[in-house]
């Protein structure tokens, strides 16, 4: 259960980006987050996964206030953020190994788990230096990161970015059996909306905010 009570953001005086904000969510199901340029989704999605703070209200998982234990919420959370932040001295085989140690996940299975997952996204270069890809290379590298962990929470901020369009359909697919199967909580912002409607299950609509005059 995610549950954000009376969440509010605010950057500047007398200009909150959203005030007052909050939801239940179960576990489950597809948030898709939509609203225009500084509309606010991904300072949504940065508080979500603990790389913003709050000006006020709480956001909590399983009874856990994720600001305040953010090592044992993000135990269960995997990431997509907007940057293409990957370390472009290791390869995406190197990256998901990394990965899954950091998390105690690793076992006998794991370089399985690693070319099963590239297989689905077809990254054929996953043994060549990160550096060396292409926008939508590093895109399939941040998604297999956030999927080989088995979160139960997803945060993924424009993810179908940069993606061919048999890419997107095998991300979709991917993230709709993992909700339906394996219980994930999706939230996901998307300007490419395409077939989503197999991962949504309802949609947060971000308004521009108010201006003062």
């Amino acid at each position: 259960m995610f549950q954000i009570e009376d969440l509010t953001k605010q950057f500047k005086a007398g200009k909150p980006i959203f005030t007052g904000f909050s939801k239940s969510v179960e576990p489950g199901r597809g948030v898709g987050i939509v609203g225009p340029n500084g509309s606010g989704k991904t300072t949504f999605l940065r508080i979500l996964s603990v790389n913003s703070f709050p000006t006020s209200g709480s956001v909590e998982y399983n009874g856990i206030n994720i600001h305040k234990n953010p090592n044992e919420y993000l135990k269960h959370v995997g990431l997509v953020h907007d940057e293409e932040t990957l370390p472009i001295h290791l390869s995406a085989s190197e990256l998901l190994e990394w990965v899954l140690r950091s998390r105690d996940k690793w076992d006998d299975n794991g370089t399985d788990k690693i070319n099963q997952i590239l297989d689905q996204l077809s990254l054929e270069e996953r043994d060549e230096p990160i550096g060396t890809y292409s926008t939508g290379m590093k895109k399939k590298t941040q998604i297999a990161s956030a999927l080989v962990i088995n979160p139960s929470v997803l945060i993924m901020d424009e993810p179908l970015r940069g993606l061919d369009d048999s890419t997107r359909n095998v991300v979709t697919e991917m993230l709709a059996e993992r909700k339906i199967k394996q219980n994930t909580l999706i939230f996901m912002s998307s300007h490419t909306m395409g077939n989503t409607e197999k991962i949504f299950d309802e949609i947060l609509s971000f308004p521009l905010p108010k201006q003062n005059n």
